[in-house]
Order: structure tokens, then sequence, then C-alpha cells
């Protein structure tokens, strides 16, 4: 009895769990509607390179969407990262690749670049790929470029300083420095005797260009890099000054409504005033504001719906101030780069 008992405990439930596992309903991985990108991996880390080497990496992605996928354009965010060949049309399913390719000519240390990769996914049409890695170099100079700015009125001394770093094993002597601008004047300081140096740059006022650029050269004990460069830069600014110097729009007829601001700054002693703020061609309306009491200024021009250039003068806003050196100021209106535009000057009555 005993036994007729526990065959039938073990039918019924076998034959519950054949009938649990028959109403089972298996997962298939069903595709996304219309294409979707999918990327191994979006970012790639190159590791350690020399500085100069080229570094060349191909993203590999799926279409994991029911329809075709199109590949419009990769756009690298800078001059150094490059887009090689791509696959322009991939089929539900299958693989294609971005190819990219970066130039560490110049770079030093920890660096990232990116490429902007545009499809047809209606999830993600933007997709950012990501290049990282480390340049290495056997003198490392940061920065090497040294940025001045000084104002056409007031301009007194300024000194920056560059961290030159030896990152070879042996020691490494720095030398003769050469500047052949009397405008700048150069100290090399020991900070750890065959490592580390600092290279003070002090900016002799006056300057009266708008830019001055002086190239500083540094002997090295070493054949790896002999001789290190750096750049001293210098940027005169007006004391009063408007910034975009210049408006664009386009030359065709606007179909809609375009708002421009643009930025007057007072960088001298005295606070200035603002007045009559006007335009030599019609239909702009322009709005002033001040920001900071005598400092900053606002100035917004919007342009109406069907404006269009007129190439007969030359359109400008104008803008008077109180300060003595810069009664008006003037922001010339242009026609869009790549638009074609001549202006032509007012004949003589």
């Amino acid at each position: 009895m005993k036994l007729d008992i526990l065959l039938f405990t073990l039918f019924t439930s076998g034959w519950i769990t054949g009938l649990a596992d028959s109403n089972t309903t298996n997962t298939v991985p069903v595709p996304k509607s219309g294409p979707s990108i999918s990327f191994d991996s979006a970012i790639h880390d190159f590791g350690k390179i020399n500085s100069g080497e080229w570094v060349t990496n191909r993203f590999v992605f799926t279409n994991t969407g029911n329809e075709p996928l199109d590949i419009s354009s990769v756009h690298p965010g800078c001059g150094c990262t490059t887009a090689g060949l791509w696959d322009k049309h991939v089929e539900p399913g299958a693989k294609g690749a971005i190819t990219l390719l970066f130039n560490s000519t110049g770079f030093s240390g920890r660096v990232s670049k990116n490429a902007t990769v545009t499809c047809n996914d209606p999830g993600q049409s933007n997709v950012v790929l990501t290049l990282n890695g480390t340049i290495w170099k056997p003198i490392e100079i940061s920065p090497s470029l040294v940025m001045f700015s000084f104002s056409d009125t007031q301009q007194t001394n300024q000194t920056k300083h560059v961290r030159i770093t030896n990152n070879l094993e042996e020691s490494v002597e720095l030398s003769n420095v050469v500047c052949t601008n009397r405008s700048f004047r150069t100290e090399l300081e020991t900070l750890k005797p065959g490592k580390e140096y600092e290279l003070h740059i002090t900016a002799l006022p006056p300057f009266t260009a708008k830019t001055t650029v002086c190239p500083i050269t540094v002997t090295a004990s070493t054949d790896r890099m002999p001789l290190l460069s750096v750049s001293a830069y210098v940027v005169v600014q007006p004391t009063v000054s408007a910034s975009p110097d210049q408006l664009w729009i386009s030359q065709d007829a606007l179909e809609a409504p375009v708002k421009s601001t643009l930025a007057i700054r007072n960088s001298g002693p005295e606070p200035v005033s603002l007045s009559e703020l006007k335009s030599n061609v019609e239909g702009i309306e322009l709005t002033l504001k001040e920001l900071q009491d005598g400092r900053f200024f606002n100035i917004q021009a919007t342009f109406p719906v069907g404006f269009k250039l007129n190439t007969a003068i030359e359109p400008e806003i104008t803008v008077k101030t109180s300060h003595p050196r810069f009664p008006l100021l003037r922001i010339p209106i242009a026609g869009q780069p790549g638009t074609r535009v001549a202006f032509q000057k007012t004949p003589p009555r």
C-alpha cells in the first residue's frame, strides 16, 4: 500500500512538473524597432605611448535593431584626431567598425580625445567614442605656451612660471636660456638637481602691439631632447572693448528673428557710462543693460523676420562711452562666413 502511494506521489509530481515546464516560455531577445547601434566598447584606453606616436583603434559595433543602420558622419573633437574608414550601411544583426586615429605629437601626460558618431538610430543618434591614454616625453614642459594679458592703459610687470620635469632615469642638466626679445626677462631655477626645474618668464611693459610672440629655448644635456622650446605670448586688450568685435548675420532674408548679444567690458580704473546706442541699419532692435556699475554691459541686437543685409553701406552698431580715449565703439555687421558679401562704399555726393 505504501509503495502504491509512493508511486502515485512520484507520478503526480512529475506530471505537475512537466506541465509547469511545458507552460514555461523561453525568453528570446526581440530586436528593437528600427535601427539600433551597440558598441562593444565606446572607450579605448591605449595605455602609455611616446609623444609623437600615432594611435589607431577600430571601434566595433552591432546593429541590434530590425532595420538597416546608416552612419552619416564621424566628427572628431580636435585636429589631432581623425576619422579613418567606417561602415556606413549595416544590416540588422550585422557588425561594423569605425576607425579613429590620434596623433600624439606635442602632447604629454594624460589625454582624452573624443569623436561624435551620427547615425539614424532613433534612440541615440549621436554616440561619443573616446580614446584615453598617457603620453610620455623624456622631458615634460608645462605649460609650453605662456600667456600674458595687458590693457592698453594699465601695464605692470607680470611673471609666469614653467615647470620642466626630467622623466628619464639619468640626470639632465639645463643651461643656456635664450630669449631674443628684450621685453621679456627669464630666470632658470633648479628645484631638484637633474630632475626638476622652473623657468620664470617676466613680461616687461610697455607693449603697444595687439600681440607679441617670443620664442624661448633652453639647452638640455641629453640627446633625447637637446633643445627645449617655450613660447611667451602677449595680448593687449583695449580698456573699453566689445566682445565679439563683429556681428555675423546671414545675407539671405531671415525666416525667423535672430538675437545677438554683445558684451562691453571696461578694464580701466574709473567707471564709464554708455549712451546713444544705435545702428545705421533700419529694423534692428537694440537694448542696453548695465550688469556691473561702470564695468560690464550687455547689448542685445534683434534682427526681425525678413531682415536682409544691406550691402550698399557698411552696416554697424555704435555706442558712445564716457572714456576720453574711446569716445565711440563701432561694431561692424558682416555677412555670415561662407556667404558672398561685398560691402560697397557710399558714393560721394
